[in-house]
C-alpha cells in the first residue's frame, strides 16, 4: 500500500487504485473510470487507544452522475474487517474494469 508522505500531492493508493475518506465513507478507485468502490463503516470498537471498524458494507457502483444512487449499485456485501472488505472491493473492482 503506498503511503503518503510529507509530500501533500502523494494520494494514498491500494493496488494501483485511490482510496479517498470522507467520514465513514471510503471511496475506492477513481471517478474517471466506469466503476468504483464505496466502503461505508457501519460499526466500529474501541481496541487500546484506537477505533477498528467491524462491520463495513462494501459496494461496487457505477460512476455515472445520471443515475440515482439506488441505480448506481452493483454488488454489496458486508464484511467483519476492513481487510476483508479491501480485498473483496480490489477483487471486484479490477474484474468489473476489466469487463468494460
Amino acid at each position: 500500500m503506498a503511503v503518503a508522505t510529507k509530500d501533500k500531492n502523494k494520494v494514498l493508493e491500494y493496488k494501483g487504485h485511490p482510496l479517498r475518506r470522507k467520514d465513514n465513507l471510503i471511496y475506492y478507485g477513481s471517478m474517471a473510470d466506469k466503476y468504483i468502490i464505496m466502503l461505508q463503516v457501519t460499526e466500529t470498537k474501541q481496541l487500546e487507544d484506537l477505533n477498528v471498524a467491524t462491520r463495513i458494507v462494501v459496494q461496487l457502483q457505477y460512476t455515472d452522475p445520471d443515475l440515482k444512487s439506488r441505480d448506481r449499485v452493483v454488488k454489496k456485501s458486508e464484511k467483519n474487517s476492513f481487510f476483508e472488505a479491501i480485498d473483496v472491493a480490489a477483487v471486484w473492482l479490477e474484474r468489473a474494469l476489466a469487463a468494460g
